[in-house]
């Protein structure tokens, strides 16, 4: 069997949340790091991006849900 036959549905949005929580969680320890020497803080966009972990892994619960549902009517 090839791999991509192997794959469950949800297995695609686990690994997009996994990049996006990534992401997310590399700009909260950039927003960080002002705050922790004693620097200005970064601008608001800065923390919005930090917001993006919460949002990966919302994507990938759903993909979890996803593969659980599939795996339920097999």
């Amino acid at each position: 069997m090839s791999e991509a036959s192997e794959r469950s549905p949800g297995d695609t949005l686990v690994r997009i949340g996994g990049v996006i929580f990534a992401v997310g969680a590399v700009a909260t320890l950039i927003t960080m790091v002002p705050l922790l020497i004693g620097a200005d803080p970064l601008p608001t966009v800065a923390y919005v991006v930090s917001m993006l972990m919460g949002v990966g892994f919302a994507v990938a619960g759903a993909g979890l849900l996803r593969s659980i549902a599939a795996q339920r009517w097999r």
